[in-house]
This record gives C-alpha cells, structure tokens and sequence, in this order.
C-alpha cells in the first residue's frame, strides 16, 4: 500500500510502499482519507519526541480521518506502530475511533483535532475550568493557539488573555474572542510588570502555555507574591508545548509565594481513550461553535514539499 515513510530520523518522509497492516483482536482497519501534518507528528518522526517509535522504517502520523469497512467515516487516533496514520490503511484499537459529524469535512476534521485537542484536554481533563474564569494563553499566534482562545470561550471562560510575539496579531486574535493581548517581543523587565498586571488586576485563573523557555520562567517569576498576608490566587499552568526552549531554570521562590500549581497536559497525562473522546466533543463543537483553523490539503505523494513548506496553515495530507 502507499504511505509516507521515514527511513532516517535526520531525513524528512518520502513516498513509497509498505505492506498493509492485518487487524488484531479488539482492532478495526480503516482506510485514510485525511492526515494532518502536526507538530507532534514532525517531533515524533524526527525520533525527539518522548513517543517517538524506534522502528525504521515507520509510517508517520499519531491520527487522521477515514473509513471503516462499513462505510462509517471517522476520526481515528494512535494506530499501531509502525504504520502510522499517514499510509493507506491503518490498524487502530476500535475504541480510538469516534464518528465525524456530517457537516465537517475530512480536511477539516483532520486539521483541528490535534490542535483542538490540545487546549481542550488541558481546560477539562487537567486544570478543570469553571465559567466565568480567566485563561492566559501563552504562545496564541499558532494554530493551537489561536483555537484555545475559542474553545476557552466555548467552554465558559470569562476572559481570555492572548500572548504573541507579533504584535501585528492582536486585531486577529481579539477577533477570535481575546479580551486581551500581551506581546511578548518586550523587555524582561516590561513583559513581567505585564503578566503581574493580568496576575494581579483581573487575574489569571488558567495558563495554557504553548511556548516554555524564556516565556514561561517569565511568567511563572511574575507570578512571585511579596508575603502580603493572604493567600494567592489559584493558578493551573498547564504546559502543552515547549516550542520556545525544552527546559527552564525554576526558582523556588515564586511556588511557595503564590498559588501557582504545575502541570502538563499530553500523551500520558491523559489517557488516550480520554483524548479521543475530548476529539468528539471538540468535532461536535466545530458547526455550533464557529471553531475555525487555517487547513490546506496536499496529497501525499508531496510529503516531501508538505515537509518542507514554511506556511502557517495546517497541513493535511489527503489519500
């Protein structure tokens, strides 16, 4: 069967042929239609992510959309290494597959369950938002970004405070339901009197942090109390991606002076049967919440251009 395949960490996929996986007990064999192209996909299949397969060659892609032999279409996610969802057919467990609303198209579908994902199993199954609460989204400008800000709306939040590099980006992202924006591209200094500012006016009840590295020792040093007396707020911080630096240096201080509480949320820290069904909730929301995400198609036998592209849209690779 055709399929993207990796042949070496260090060398992008390349189209070709695999054998096709048999079903084993308790799996169902779905034919892809579409496949998207994401960050967790580029990092596993590069072999530096911690779920990384360590069979060559391997087919890449952690979920997709397609098939059963029944003609059900739909979402399907973790199929069994090392045939990924970016091949013809797929061997996945049957309860990692969850039917895709009518109304939503393959490429879409495929587009905004990993980012969707993401933000979403973070605001339910790990810092368990209430209405009316505030989230910070730190790193919004990206496709996982800019969906958290709706999904947190979708899911009740109060207010919802976008971070970016880019200032350029702030109509956009209060477009999307932002109340307010905070560029990141200041001074230490600057940036911290501006998270203290969010910490302690409105307040900061939920930190979806996309970013790591500089952002977030930032942050998390803003949030330091200075022994007033009373208790600090509660603050979830919530790290889904490390996109600006892998590790930090974490004083002790700002975790005894403030009511900061650290987690992740990901492969592991949820399980995947959890996320699976947090990807038909988000599926469910996409028509009656107005869910968007840039998506471009690209068939897969363009893997290679797919990997290579610069474009900040979403890239779903189509059978």
């Amino acid at each position: 069967m055709k399929a993207a395949l990796v042949h070496a960490y260090d060398q992008p996929p390349r189209f070709g042929e695999i054998d096709a996986p048999v079903a084993q007990a308790g799996e169902v064999l779905v034919s892809t239609r579409a496949a998207a192209l994401s960050q967790l996909v580029r990092a596993q299949a590069s072999g530096k992510h911690y779920s990384s397969g360590k069979t060559l060659p391997m087919v890449p892609g952690a979920d997709g959309v397609g098939t059963l032999a029944d003609g059900r279409r739909v979402y399907f996610a973790f199929p069994r290494a090392p045939i990924g969802a970016m091949a013809e057919t797929v061997a996945v467990k049957a309860e990692q597959c969850i039917e895709v609303p009518a109304a939503v198209d393959d490429v879409t579908a495929a587009a905004i369950a990993n980012p969707g994902m993401s933000s979403w199993a973070a605001l339910t199954h790990r810092a368990r938002l209430q209405r009316g609460e505030s989230v910070l989204v730190l790193g919004a400008a990206g496709a996982s970004g800019r969906l958290a800000i709706q999904i947190a709306k979708h899911l009740g939040a109060g207010r919802v405070v976008a971070t970016a590099r880019n200032r350029a980006l702030e109509a956009e992202l209060r477009a999307l339901g932002a109340d307010a924006f905070v560029p990141l591209d200041q001074a230490a200094d600057d940036l911290a009197a501006a998270f203290r500012a969010q910490i302690h006016a409105p307040g900061v009840d939920v930190v979806l942090d996309y970013l790591w590295g500089a952002p977030a020792e930032n942050f998390l040093n803003a949030a330091a109390g200075h022994g007033s007396g009373a208790a600090a707020r509660r603050i979830r911080y919530v790290n889904i991606g490390s996109m600006a630096g892998a590790s930090i240096p974490l004083a002790a201080g700002p975790l005894r002076s403030s009511g900061l509480e650290l987690m992740g949320s990901g492969l592991g820290s949820v399980s995947h049967a959890d996320l699976v069904k947090v990807v038909g909730d988000l599926l469910r929301a996409v028509i009656p919440a107005q869910l968007k995400v840039d998506a471009v198609a690209m068939p897969v036998r363009e893997v290679e251009t797919a990997w290579a592209s610069k474009t900040a849209q979403r890239i779903v690779l189509t059978f």
